[in-house]
């Protein structure tokens, strides 16, 4: 009888927990631009698994930075390693919860039916640019990884002074939209956001000898309200089976 009792017990402290889970508020998940078509792709999965709901907001890696450091709360967020790091030597990400997601190349693209440029070595990738009548990529005063890297390859390219008359200058978002919208007839930026924009083509990635991956990690807020279900969503987004979607949104396994 006593068996019986600790049982009963047991299963009602059980039920319980998932009562709560189940009336826990929206798991907010705050992600890199680059990484969002992953997300959204894989947020329904998740919902209709464990009938959690997910509130997801994208921006650049260094406009996250600020929000979160002037006081934004979140349960997961998903930026590079080093910017996890930071967020957990700051105490705004538990220690121990971070995982490495995805790695993802920077790609050139034009407007859909436009002529491809030839992007295939270094020489013939700088003769596209500076032949270019406008050529768009992420301001890099917005934080975002892309644009802060072309910047600086500009500059070693010895082509600063010449980009910088022709450049269209994108705060946050899809820069492929430019190309929709005629601003620009290049556009410079991470692959998988290249690939969310209809109406642009992907020419293809930027020469290898000048490439440059952005890697993505998740960690789990110290202040998340559902840990549990911020750190499942996490698990779902580094496991095998996001690979398939990881590819379709034109990146790979870290």
């Amino acid at each position: 009888m006593r068996s019986i009792w600790i049982w009963a017990i047991r299963l009602a402290v059980a039920a319980s927990a998932v009562a709560a889970s189940a009336a826990a508020a929206e798991v907010k998940v705050l992600t890199a631009g680059a990484f969002k078509p992953v997300v959204v792709a894989l947020a329904p999965e998740f919902e209709k698994r464990t009938g959690q709901k997910l509130t997801v907001e994208y921006d650049t890696a260094g406009a996250l930075m600020r929000r979160i450091a002037e006081g934004e709360t979140f349960d997961l967020v998903v930026l590079t390693p080093a910017a996890i790091e930071q967020l957990t030597k700051a105490g705004k990400v538990a220690a121990g919860s971070s995982a490495q997601l995805a790695r993802v190349a920077i790609g050139v693209a034009v407007k859909q039916g436009a002529p491809a440029p030839d992007i295939s070595s270094v020489a013939a990738f700088q003769q596209a640019l500076l032949g270019a009548r406008a050529v768009a990529y992420i301001d890099p005063a917005a934080g975002g990884s892309s644009g802060i890297y072309l910047s600086q390859l500009f500059e070693k390219m010895g082509i600063a002074p010449q980009i910088k008359a022709k450049a269209v200058l994108v705060p946050g978002g899809l820069v492929a939209q430019r190309l929709v919208n005629g601003e620009a007839d290049i556009a410079i930026h991470q692959i998988s956001e290249i690939l969310a924009v209809p109406g642009a083509t992907l020419v293809g990635p930027i020469p290898a000898e000048i490439q440059n991956y952005t890697v993505y990690a998740g960690g789990v807020a110290t202040a998340a309200r559902d840990v549990p279900a911020a750190q499942a969503f996490l698990t779902l987004l580094g496991s095998a089976g996001a690979r398939t979607v990881l590819k379709d949104k034109g990146m790979e396994a870290p």
